[in-house]
């Protein structure tokens, strides 16, 4: 339960920071494509970790919609930029979400059996909720391209289901 406790932490805590970080400089569209790319990279690849380790059919099924949903929206952010020639700018926030993601597949790489499928599904709550957050909060109010700011609010729906999903498969577990 500690490593548990750790992993959703260090996520939560790091993604906790972007609104108060970045709410006295507000991100560019560059910086906010970029951040959400990379939250959505991040989820990819636990979600290809969970479904290479898990054996609980409830946790495969949650790590492939995962994985299926955060492509597609990640795909489709990638037509946007290109479509309006813009190039998502690497930032301090997307280097630090990049390095606790890191962290946290080190911790998850570790784990076996229910103390993996309970520790990948108690860091997804606690993702989809930090990153929900930073949507409404920061990363939709500051981008100025209304089609950027419309898949951000489409994404920002999508991630609250999957928020939503994920504390129901952890309290099946």
């Amino acid at each position: 339960m500690r490593m548990l406790l750790v992993i959703s932490a260090s996520t939560a805590l790091l993604l906790a920071g972007i609104p108060g970080t970045m709410a006295q400089n507000k991100p560019s569209d560059p910086q906010i494509a970029h951040i959400a790319y990379t939250a959505g990279a991040i989820d990819i690849e636990v979600a290809n970790l969970a479904l290479s380790k898990s054996s609980n059919q409830l946790v495969k099924d949650f790590a492939q919609s995962m994985l299926d949903d955060h492509q597609a929206v990640n795909e489709q952010a990638m037509e946007l930029v290109e479509k309006l020639g813009v190039t998502p700018e690497d930032n301090p926030t997307s280097q630090s979400l990049t390095s606790a993601a890191e962290a946290t597949r080190d911790e998850l790489d570790d784990l076996e059996g229910n103390a993996f499928d309970r520790a990948y599904i108690e860091n997804e709550v606690a993702f989809h909720a930090q990153v929900n957050e930073a949507l409404e909060e920061l990363l939709i109010p500051s981008a100025q391209n209304e089609e950027l700011k419309s898949l951000l609010e489409t994404g920002l729906k999508l991630f609250q289901g999957h928020q939503q999903h994920a504390e129901h498969v952890a309290a099946e577990l």
